[in-house]
């Protein structure tokens, strides 16, 4: 089917590619609940041991090209290599963050990842940073912000680990990004990082043990299937759609968490909430338009002979 792409009509691709982002929201919200549901029990090895090892299981089973087994070399170690420890301590401080904060309210942090990773791509991946990036890091930030209206008082330790967990995920993306460009081989990216999961949470999990009751076993499955959906959503929906596309739509997740927080949780997010994400929302959609913009006005313009 996807090898038939050009011949689809645009607008069902583009309602194709909106359904897939849709659907990739509420698999990773799901995921992110499951995880703030086990982090009200047990620690994070006891999540982590088991499904790192399954998404890292599915990824071989999956990583195939032309009914061939493609391996899991990459031509970049050491960025796989900073991109596998900055997932694997992003891991766990988000586990804690859920466990700390309402969940809607973490949303907020997630949704500075692109702004970071538009911030980090300058010295890391020799990309331009435009004023305009700074610009809506700064009314990212003011809508982080709007959490704490009692001041710095206010600020918990959920916070700090939800800010060390973004900071290390955007430090993840980064590398990945610059995986991508280089090697083709992207379920490498899903393998390492899972592998390592394993096996770090693994080496924990004698010490943090506690027993677990069948349907908590089938949870943890659960988690892994969900969570290794939900990254093969996310590349079938940007292969239909450009990135400046998707990557609004992805806010969606922000409606999930509302949703899901309060079935699940009981949380009732306040006002500070809602104009957080919504400040947040318009500066992340604001650099993708005006970054889609850019690059539309710079394939136009045709070098003189």
């Amino acid at each position: 089917m996807i090898g038939s792409i050009g011949s689809q009509p645009w607008r069902m691709l583009g309602v194709a590619g909106m359904g897939l982002t849709a659907l990739y929201t509420l698999l990773i919200s799901s995921a992110d609940a499951i995880t703030k549901l086990f982090a009200e029990s047990y620690a994070a090895p006891q999540l982590y041991a088991l499904s790192g090892g399954i998404v890292a299981c599915l990824s071989v089973m999956a990583n195939r090209r032309n009914g061939r087994w493609r391996g899991m070399r990459t031509t970049c170690p050491k960025a796989m290599g900073i991109r596998v420890v900055s997932t694997l301590a992003a891991t766990g401080a988000f586990f804690y963050a859920f466990a700390l904060l309402p969940f809607a309210e973490v949303f907020l942090f997630i949704a500075m990842i692109p702004l970071l990773a538009a911030l980090l791509s300058g010295p890391f991946l020799g990309e331009a940073v435009r004023p305009q990036v700074w610009a809506a890091l700064a009314f990212g930030t003011v809508g982080v912000l709007c959490l704490f209206p009692g001041g710095v008082s206010s600020i918990s330790l959920g916070h700090y680990l939800a800010l060390a967990a973004v900071i290390l995920g955007t430090i993840s993306m980064v590398a990945s990004r610059y995986i991508g460009v280089r090697d083709s081989n992207i379920l490498a990216q899903v393998f390492y990082p899972n592998l390592a999961l394993m096996v770090v949470m693994g080496a924990a999990l004698p010490f943090v043990f506690q027993p677990m009751a069948l349907t908590d076993v089938v949870w943890v499955i659960i988690y892994a299937i969900v969570l290794f959906g939900a990254r093969w959503v996310l590349v079938a929906s940007l292969r239909l759609l450009p990135a400046y596309v998707v990557t609004p739509l992805m806010n969606l997740q922000f409606v999930w968490m509302v949703m899901i927080g309060y079935a699940l949780f009981g949380e009732i997010p306040g006002s500070g909430v809602y104009l957080g994400a919504a400040i947040i929302i318009l500066a992340g959609s604001w650099l993708v338009w005006d970054q889609a913009r850019s690059e539309q006005h710079s394939r136009r313009v045709v070098p003189a002979e």
